[in-house]
């Protein structure tokens, strides 16, 4: 199996670069398309028109609906056409994203991902999730390159409600364990061989960065301003975590996310903090050392991460639930299948409670 990594051709970060879009974006086209919520689209329009007609170029923008269904991305590609725009360009959180990617892969365009929060390393991937008009899971989107480039404005981010910081911590707080426990069973990752071991380094600086600096990133964000440490942990939480995942692998801690989807009292939660109580239960699947755990422990009760299944809104433990939680973790195709032994759903069902303890 080769080694391969995988990434974005460019990533820019720092404090208004979004104020210089347009200079970046004039390297792939001449009218771009810009596609943000109205939210987003109130925080930034000005800012992006000036960027971009200031380098002599047309601009159109377009609302979005806020689903990433094929509805949406068939209606925007017609918008597309109709303007003959050259470059797609999203803004916002992760649906606009996806779905600037999705029209960008049917489109055979080039797109330039713009974040304005920092709460899941998706935005670096060849990947985008679709739903159905109602806001259902419906399939993967499975796209043969990564953005052509990912801009971080860190003003506008740090600026972002607490909490999509924090849940981008818990995202990234499993990369690292995800990536070794994957390098040790030698399975192939999602960039579609063996990892480099310069996707694994930058997996572990991910995690190094986060217990180094997230504690005092917090700080800086609950106050509204951006300092290094807020720096280090949207580069932590994006792209350390992006390329360690795709190009390193994912194992126990995001497929138990996906079991944990299936209580209804965790429905309320972010993306990374599922994540992060699925790392605590990947590290006592596979009996790692309690200084390890304690560590992990210790941070998410720093940030404000849960740590057991009370902080996730679970009020009575029913050990029916939590088997079917340790089950849909345990499917046919799920990376938890990407651990270095055989893992079954009543191994998974004895690790949750045993994390919940712990946790407590």
């Amino acid at each position: 199996m080769d080694n391969i990594i995988i990434s974005p051709s460019k990533y820019i970060q720092g404090e208004g670069a979004i104020d210089n879009i347009g200079k970046y974006v004039s390297l792939f086209g001449k009218k771009p398309l810009a596609i943000a919520d109205d939210f987003v689209m109130g925080l930034v329009h000005d800012r992006v028109q000036t960027s971009i007609q200031a380098e002599g170029l047309a601009v159109d923008f377009d609302k979005f609906n806020g689903e990433c269904c094929r509805v949406e991305i068939d209606r925007i590609i017609e918008v597309t056409k109709a303007n003959q725009n050259d470059v797609i360009m999203g803004i916002g959180g992760g649906k606009t994203l996806d779905t600037a990617k999705s029209i960008a892969f049917y489109t055979k365009l080039p797109v330039v991902i713009v974040p304005t929060i920092a709460s899941t390393d998706a935005p670096t991937s060849a990947l985008a999730v679709i739903y159905t008009p109602e806001g259902e899971f419906s399939e993967y989107l499975m796209i043969p390159s990564n953005p052509n480039m990912v801009i971080m404005d860190t003003g506008i981010i740090a600026a972002a409600p607490v909490r999509t910081l924090v849940a981008g911590m818990g995202d990234a707080l499993s990369t690292y364990f995800e990536a070794r426990a994957n390098g040790l069973s030698g399975k192939a990752t999602m960039a579609g061989g063996a990892p480099t071991r310069s996707a694994q380094a930058l997996a572990k600086l991910c995690y190094e960065t986060i217990i180094e600096d997230g504690v005092k990133a917090k700080a800086a964000v609950e106050n509204g301003v951006s300092t290094k440490a807020v720096e280090n942990i949207i580069e932590a939480n994006t792209y350390l975590s992006g390329i360690g995942f795709e190009s390193s692998g994912l194992a126990g801690a995001h497929a138990i996310h996906n079991g944990l989807t299936k209580l209804e009292e965790c429905h309320h939660l972010l993306h990374g903090e599922k994540v992060a109580f699925g790392t605590l239960t990947q590290l006592v699947l596979e009996n790692a050392d309690s200084e390890e755990i304690q560590e992990v422990l210790d941070f998410c009760r720093a940030v404000g991460l849960p740590t057991n299944l009370h902080d996730m809104g679970v009020k009575e433990i029913n050990k029916d639930k939590l088997m079917e939680v340790a089950e849909v973790a345990c499917a046919e195709g799920e990376t938890i299948h990407n651990m270095p032994f055989p893992v079954t759903p009543k191994a998974v069902f004895a690790a949750l409670l045993t994390a919940h303890q712990l946790g407590q």
